[in-house]
């Protein structure tokens, strides 16, 4: 299967989900599809901190410590794979070689895979299956109901309860205009024009949410 290049667009705040973020993750080329993945406020610090790159903790958080413990003992972090989407849960795994040039795929969260990967400026990968599961187009195509996938694909294992271990200022919240009574009374073609306007607001997992309304309506 062919592999997919991917690149860290951004971090939004999840309206969905308390105390998560919506980690952003781009396609690029024409389609310019996102990959939105939901994880949690521990994870989304340290991969802001690693975007940033001019914040430096007052002690380091666990993945700049595995990063120095691993440069000291000559292991790079040569790419990352999100391989599988079930269950609505992305799986993902680490390559990594040491100095004698031995590679191996060490099974990993995506969070944490993603936080090594810009850590080591190493490539993220996945498939194009995964992107035609979870992938919302850049451009929504009110014509083609084959562009909007089955499910929603936008959650990450559950974060492991480690609090920061330093206070910094969350990631850049996005706001989502979903009504109270989510999309009933709302028609497909307004739907259409949601997902459009979600897209360009970069609330991709709102627009997640709607391309799976869609998707259920066209089954009808």
């Amino acid at each position: 299967m062919e592999l997919i290049p991917l690149t860290l667009t951004g971090i939004t705040y999840s309206q969905a989900h308390t105390g998560a973020y919506a980690l952003i993750l781009g396609e690029g080329g024409a389609s310019s599809r996102k990959l939105p993945i939901i994880i949690g406020a521990w994870e989304a610090q340290s991969i802001a901190v690693a975007l940033q790159g001019d914040v430096v903790p007052k002690r380091p958080v666990t993945h700049d410590l595995f990063y120095t413990f691993a440069v000291n003992f000559g292991i790079r972090v040569t790419g990352v794979l999100i391989y599988k989407l079930l269950d609505g849960i992305f799986y993902s795994s680490v390559t990594a070689v040491d100095r004698s040039g031995i590679e191996r795929q060490i099974d990993s969260r995506t969070s944490d895979a993603v936080a090594l990967a810009l850590r080591f400026h190493a490539p993220i990968y996945t498939y194009g299956s995964i992107l035609d599961q979870a992938g919302i187009y850049f451009q929504a195509r009110y014509d083609d109901a084959a562009d909007i996938s089955d499910e929603s694909g936008v959650r990450e294992d559950e974060p492991d309860g480690d609090a920061p271990e330093e206070d910094m200022e969350h990631p850049a919240a996005i706001g989502t205009n979903l009504p109270e009574n989510g999309f009933d009374g709302v028609s497909t073609s307004d739907l259409y024009e949601k997902l459009e306007e979600a897209v360009q607001n970069e609330d991709y997992e709102l627009a997640a949410r709607i391309r799976d309304e869609i998707k259920d309506r066209n089954k009808v």
